[in-house]
This record gives C-alpha cells, structure tokens and sequence, in this order.
C-alpha cells in the first residue's frame, strides 16, 4: 500500500531489479577482485562482466530450490558458460546480500536527506516571513505568552536539520560490507578481496563480522527513521490543533474541487497531517521490530531476513512518503494573523501576569506575596472575563506599589518578542522579515 503512493525513485530502489542488479554487481565486483590477486584469470573477466539475469528463469529455479541465492547464481550462471565457475567463489549467501542491501540503504539514504533538505528550506523560508508574526503560545494546550509563528518553524527547522546528522551517522552506520565468507572466518576468501570490494563499491569493510553484518547497524538506521517520522508528526499534530475551527491559526493547503466529507460539504479535513501521524506509528513499530533483529542465534539465523524483507523498505518508502506530503503542506500552509490576533486577546491580557509579578518582586514583594496578588486577580479577570490591567488598577495592594501609568506599559507585547532576532541571529537566519512589526502586531488594542 505505501509503495503504491510513494515516489519513483524510492520505489526504484527497494524493486526487485534493483536489489538483484545489485547482486550482481556484488558478484562481479568479487571476481574482479579475484583477478586482481591472480587467482580468476583476467582475460575472464570482461564476460563475467555481461553477466545477465534472466528474471523469468530465476523464478523457474527458485520453485526448486526454494532459495533465492542459489536461483540467482545459476540463472546467472546460464548466461555465462565456462566462467560461470568463478561467480560466488569462496563466499556465502550473505556476502552477497547483506553487501547489496547496503548500497540500497546507502541509496535510500541519499534520497531522504534530499527531502530532509528541501523542507528545513521551506520551514527556515516559512520562519523569516512570519518572523514578528505574534501568536498566543500554549502550554498543555492553555494559553501562556506570546510567540511568534516564526519562532515555531525555526524549531522545526532546527529540528529537521538533527535529524539530517542523524540520518548521516546512520548512513555511515551501514555503509559497510561484508566478504568473509560462510562464519565471518575468511576461511574460503581473504580480507584482501573484501577490501577491494567495498572500495568498488564505496563502502567501508566491517572490521569484522560472523555470516552477516551486525543488525544493531540496521536498527540504528531503522530507529533514525522512525525518530524523523516522529518530528513529522509533532509538527503535524501542530498544524491539525491549530486548524481546528475554534482556534484556526494556521491550515493545510485545500485545493479547489476538493472534498473533506461525503456527507458534509463544508468540511476542510486536515487529512494530509493526519496521514503523516498514522504513518509515523507504523515506523515506529518497524523500529521495535528492527531491535528485536538484532539478537540472532550464535553465528546467525535467519529469523531477521523475513521482517527485514518488509520493515526496511516499508521505513524508507513511508518516511520518503510523509516527507513528500508535509513539504507540501509546508509549501502551502494557509496562516491567519488576524486570527492569531483574536487568540491572542482571548483571556482579556493575562498573558501579561508573569511580567506583573516580576514588577510587584522588583519592588520589595516576597514572591509568595506577589504571587497571590497577580493570581487573585488573573482568576477574576479569567471567570468574570474582565480586562486584567483594570482589575490590578482597582486593587489597593496592587497599586501600593505599582502606578496605574507603571501598569499600563508592561501590558506591551513588544516585550515578549525583544529577543527574537537574537534568536535567528544566533540560528544564523538573521536575514531581516518585511517588517519588524507585522499588521497583526500593530493592530492589537490594550
């Protein structure tokens, strides 16, 4: 099902032709290692090079003997003849495999830090332009102080660029190979020919290995991905919270023509983010499973193999997928300041009691006391929806320390967003928005 979504070049990697084009070039990479030694004669080589597979008869041997290997190695041997008897000399099924599986991930890899790329762009775009664009910020979902919407895709942004390192340290993790035949000995083939394999073919040589490569490498890859995908869902569960219609700050694109139910049609459904949620679980139970791979009888078995066949290419085709869709979600996300705005004066300036507590400490109040004055007139002002600032400038103790004029200037949003450039400056996205005020800003009557 995700491969039928996802995009061609990710689906080209984790086909059937890919992985057995790669076995092949495992093969002939091992060969021509061989005569580089002088033990395969070279003037075999440049057949042993146009070496074919012949996918039909692979399929015919493979009702036989029930191994995919051995299918491979004698249709390909078929196309060959007399130096067919060179191709998987000295080496096991895994050499082969575990070898070819690295470049796939290598390639796999390649394509989602592409992606990865293209949206810490968009979400680092989408931060400068709503840079001084102010919002309520929440915590445990009730309103706290003031941000701004660039504030929030610069986290993201800085979000997504960890998980490109991460994604590099993963990558590295299993670029490796392994040709040290049936138990990791070298007891049939050198270290020489691995050597000179994996340089072929650009990876590093396990320094060392039984039958296969070490699946911690793959868990750490499979776990790498799932922890991307669960950005991806933070900052879509995000977008969905603040799409709901009591709230509507920000919303997924909605194309014309496009219908959110079939029975109500003034539905605008944020499908897009939750697909990327639903999806994020599924990487998630893949990671649990890759770890459980890692543990494997003595020198191996082959309990990883069947679920590798599945959670390897699943990860990589649904993260590449849920990347692909909130890019361009991000791409076209809908924000709505004037509602921002409206949010934002819901509670009638008690986003403003942390600063009015400040004040009432700075002026000789235990904080304790302090406390229980802004608080006592925060609940009032939050039950009878009165405005905070008239409530304090009624209260005798209040105003025993602070002038009415005093109180009057704290209620000042400028002072919540003071620091933002410093923050992208220190981001390195100083790079200067339209304005330093938006009209959303400007607009907001005390």
């Amino acid at each position: 099902m995700i491969e039928r979504y996802s995009r061609p070049e990710m689906k080209r990697v984790w086909s059937e032709e890919s992985k057995f084009d790669k076995w092949l070039h495992v093969e002939i990479a091992a060969c021509e290692a061989w005569a580089e030694l002088g033990i395969v004669p070279k003037e075999a080589i440049p057949k042993i090079r146009k070496a074919k597979l012949d996918f039909g008869r692979m399929a015919e041997i493979l009702k036989v003997t029930h191994h995919d290997v051995t299918a491979f190695l004698q249709a390909v041997s078929e196309s060959l003849g007399d130096e067919s008897r060179f191709i998987h000399l000295g080496l096991t099924s895994s050499d082969i495999m575990d070898t070819a599986l690295s470049l796939q991930l290598r390639e796999a890899s390649n394509l989602l830090a592409h992606d990865i790329v293209q949206l810490t762009q968009i979400l680092e775009a989408k931060a400068i332009e709503h840079k001084h664009t102010i919002m309520i910020g929440r915590t445990h979902g009730v309103h706290a102080e003031p941000i701004t919407f660039g504030l929030k895709m610069a986290l993201w942004a800085q979000e997504m660029k960890r998980n490109q390192i991460r994604l590099g340290e993963a990558a590295k993790a299993i670029s490796v190979g392994k040709i040290s035949g049936a138990v990791g000995t070298y007891a049939t083939v050198t270290p020489e020919v691995e050597e000179i394999v994996c340089t072929k073919l650009g990876l590093t040589p396990a320094p060392i290995s039984n039958q296969i490569i070490q699946r911690d490498r793959h868990a750490q890859f499979v776990t790498t991905l799932a922890i991307i995908a669960s950005s991806l869902e933070k900052f879509a569960t995000e977008v969905r919270s603040l799409q709901r219609t009591e709230v509507l700050e920000a919303e997924e694109p909605f194309a014309s023509g496009q219908t959110g139910s079939s029975a109500m049609p003034h539905k605008r459904n944020p499908e897009l983010c939750e697909r990327v949620c639903g999806l994020a679980r599924l990487l998630r139970g893949n990671a649990l499973v890759s770890m459980e791979n890692i543990a494997l009888w003595h020198e191996r078995d082959i309990s990883h193999s069947s679920a590798e066949r599945v959670i390897l290419p699943d990860s990589c085709l649904a993260l590449d997928y849920i990347l692909s869709i909130f890019t361009s979600v991000m791409k076209g996300i809908q924000v709505y300041p004037e509602n921002m705005s409206r949010n934002l004066e819901l509670t009638q300036g008690l986003v403003f009691s942390q600063r009015v507590l400040l004040a009432l400490i700075d002026k000789g109040l235990s904080r304790q006391k302090a406390y229980e004055l802004v608080q006592r007139n925060a609940m009032t002002a939050w039950k009878q929806k009165t405005p905070f600032v008239g409530l304090l400038k009624n209260d005798k103790e209040v105003t025993s320390k602070l002038s009415a004029k005093e109180l009057e200037e704290m209620f000042d949003y400028d002072y919540f967003l003071r620091h933002v450039d410093a923050v992208f400056k220190r981001l390195g996205m100083a790079k200067k928005a339209k304005s330093t005020k938006t009209e959303t800003q400007a607009s907001l009557a005390l």
